[in-house]
């Protein structure tokens, strides 16, 4: 594997040999002292031309973990904002010698360029393009499910396994989001199926071509009589309505939509009683009150938080095999 900008470029063996490691790296941060040697030597550098907290502080926190020399470059302040492009911005890079680019960006595809045009000779990992994909957020929700509902929520416990047989529902801005198409394939690829519950302003245009189940109405899809024949699903995942994003009105309100389609304790507890073993998931930021409420975020089935500790243990599993995946 020489870059990671796709969920769809996962072979099943691929990914639950990745979520394995990250199995690995999970252990690890557990002792008193963290740090690992793997990348000592290695330069990894956080490319971000958008705004991030999460995936920025996550990636930067495993390469540390992992020895790695880190560089975070902000576009806001830097020579992008007087013009320079992306290719010149790589080559810059390039020229200091970076093993790996991780990379977020606006415009969908630009990982991909970064990685084909050669202005770079390192490993780049897509930490986010457009509304195109997300993979590695996509990852920990994969790690974090298969956690929960295979091995009981008992670290290590389901290494080796996949998500056959198991349903989870996406609920949300389906049409900006970039999780909801990288999780589409990574669960289609570990053998899950998947639910996508929008309204119809929300989904993008072809949705029907994807390895995926459509509904408009999400009290159908957690009772399990959607019309799949899939019955309830194990997992829920609530996707942030991105308002940034949206440059007309794609809903009547904001009360409108929390009521047919925001998550909230009342209709997990609904779906706890036909599936007990039921998981809350989000990629955050949360929109508290729009697509989900503080009761059901804070709630005991929630994993918000889970997510993001699981996140740094997937990207340390990520850099580790790009970039010394192959020593001992």
């Amino acid at each position: 594997m020489k870059h990671l900008l796709s969920a769809a470029d996962l072979t099943r063996q691929e990914a639950v040999g990745l979520l394995d490691v990250a199995e690995q790296m999970a252990a690890t941060q557990q002792r008193e002292i963290k740090k690992l040697p793997a990348l000592r030597g290695r330069t990894v550098v956080n490319l971000f031309f958008e705004d991030s907290t999460r995936t920025r502080l996550s990636f930067e926190t495993a390469a540390k973990r992992l020895s790695a020399d880190v560089i975070t470059f902000s576009a806001k302040g830097s020579s992008v904002s007087k013009g320079e492009s992306l290719k010149d911005t790589a080559l810059t890079l390039q020229a200091m010698g970076a093993d790996a680019v991780v990379v977020r960006h606006a415009s969908s595809g630009a990982p991909h360029r970064l990685a084909e045009q050669g202005w770079t000779s390192g490993a780049v990992l897509n930490a986010g393009d457009g509304t195109h994909e997300h993979p590695t957020q996509a990852l920990l929700d994969a790690f974090t499910l298969r956690r929960h509902l295979v091995g009981g929520g008992r670290p290590g416990a389901a290494s080796g396994a996949d998500l056959a047989g198991r349903r989870v529902v996406v609920v949300g801005d389906v049409l900006h989001s970039r999780v909801a198409r990288s999780n589409v394939h990574l669960l289609h690829t570990l053998g899950a199926r998947t639910t996508l519950v929008a309204p119809p302003t929300l989904l993008p245009l072809g949705v029907q071509t994807w390895p995926c189940e459509v509904s408009y109405d999400l009290d159908a899809a957690l009772a399990g009589t959607s019309g799949d024949g899939a019955g309830p699903p194990d997992a829920v995942m609530a996707l942030r309505v991105q308002l940034e994003r949206m440059d007309a009105a794609y809903f009547p309100s904001a009360r409108e939509y929390s009521r047919r389609y925001g998550v909230t304790a009342e209709r997990m507890a609904r779906l706890a009683a036909v599936s007990p073993h039921a998981q809350l998931l989000h990629p955050g930021p949360m929109n508290r009150g729009l697509e989900i409420t503080a009761e059901a975020a804070d709630g005991p089935r929630s994993r918000v938080v889970e997510q993001v500790t699981n996140g740094v243990a997937v990207r340390m599993a990520a850099l580790y095999l790009l970039l010394a995946g192959g020593e001992d």
